[in-house]
């Protein structure tokens, strides 16, 4: 796990259907609150979609980028060299697009409780970092805020709310990632023996 990294350049080389699938469905497997499986996991590869998912999303990047954001978040960015622009949505394969089901629907369409929905899909959402990494692909958690034109884009009913926007493929030939270190052990755990 020590390998894996955030990617901003990824080749458009094909990502059989069939293995996003398995990643999903193992990102299916994480715990949730009473059992409840509060996720939805829209899996797009249509270059249409894609196309319009990135124009809607660079046009909340571009406002968040110019008044949104404070001078502080902006400075904290410059490593990464990140702007409004995001062709990285067009040149993945895939886009996986997380919705957290705030309640469920049962089979008469009556409402149905769901518990611990944040904590339950963030967990899944670490199963399928995890499962992508171990495909040998990589990917990018995108956060466009807000990212309510996702429901709309690929029309969610109202109980889903987007949670994350994941860009999935091969890295670039070219790929670069900023020299960043992790925590040392002695800054991420404090030990109770």
């Amino acid at each position: 796990m020590e390998t894996r990294r955030s990617l901003r350049f990824f080749s458009d080389h094909p990502v059989p259907k069939k293995a996003i699938e398995q990643m999903i469905m193992a990102a299916s497997t994480a715990p949730s609150g009473a059992h409840k499986q509060p996720w939805t996991f829209c899996a797009v590869s249509d270059p249409a979609t894609k196309s319009k998912i990135r124009a809607a999303a660079e046009e909340e990047e571009y406002r968040s980028y110019h008044g949104r954001m404070s001078e502080e978040w902006l400075r904290d960015l410059q490593p990464f060299g990140t702007d409004w622009h995001k062709p990285f949505l067009e040149t993945a394969p895939w886009l996986i697009i997380v919705f957290r089901q705030i309640y469920g629907m049962g089979e008469e369409g009556e409402r149905q409780t769901h518990y611990y929905v944040n904590e339950s899909v963030g967990i899944a959402c670490g199963f399928l970092l995890t499962a992508i990494h171990q495909a040998g692909l990589v990917a990018l958690t995108h956060t466009p805020s807000p990212m309510d034109f996702l429901t709309k884009l690929l029309a969610r009913p109202a109980n889903e709310k987007p949670f994350l926007l994941i860009p999935v493929g091969y890295a670039a030939a070219d790929a670069t990632v900023p020299d960043l270190q992790r925590k040392p052990s002695e800054e991420v755990i404090a030990w109770y023996e």
